[in-house]
């Protein structure tokens, strides 16, 4: 059976210091996604708010190596049929390739056969980090959000 892996990799001209902060600090995340929540301790919950107060995402911090690897367990619990779903699992992985330049690389895997979480993150993933791309590359706060 084929397994369902969602993989993107974007360079970003930044530090990993500075992408670490983007990726984990909720006031940061609110200006390419939504706001995050979490202590970023292993076995932590971490929750993801929509504008309106609403949940968006849960789950559950399962790896966190600040600057380098960030892996959390993620419930799409806003998504109607995602909610029914088990949790998949996505990896961040940071890595410097310059002076001022990085690699990020999004995995987002582990889910069920005909997954609609896949299938909504193959539509919104390449749009968030695109977000998060022009945020610490010029300042501004930029939402692709795609339309569901």
């Amino acid at each position: 059976m084929h397994e369902l892996k969602f993989v993107y990799v974007c360079y970003i001209a930044t530090t990993p210091q500075a992408l670490w902060q983007a990726l984990t600090d909720g006031e940061l995340t609110r200006r390419y996604w939504h706001r995050v929540e979490s202590s970023w301790q292993i076995g932590a919950p971490l929750t993801l708010w929509l504008e309106d107060g609403q949940v968006d995402i849960t789950g559950t911090v399962r790896v966190c190596d600040p600057p380098r690897k960030l892996a959390f367990s993620y419930q799409a619990v806003a998504l109607e049929a995602g909610r029914f779903e088990r949790a998949s699992r996505v990896c961040l992985y940071v890595e410097e390739v310059d002076d001022d330049v990085v690699r990020l690389t999004l995995t987002h895997d582990d889910f069920e056969p005909g997954s609609v979480v896949y299938a909504d993150g193959v539509r919104s993933w390449p749009a968030i980090l695109c977000g998060l791309k022009t945020l610490l590359e010029t300042g501004r706060s930029q939402s692709f959000h795609a339309a569901s």
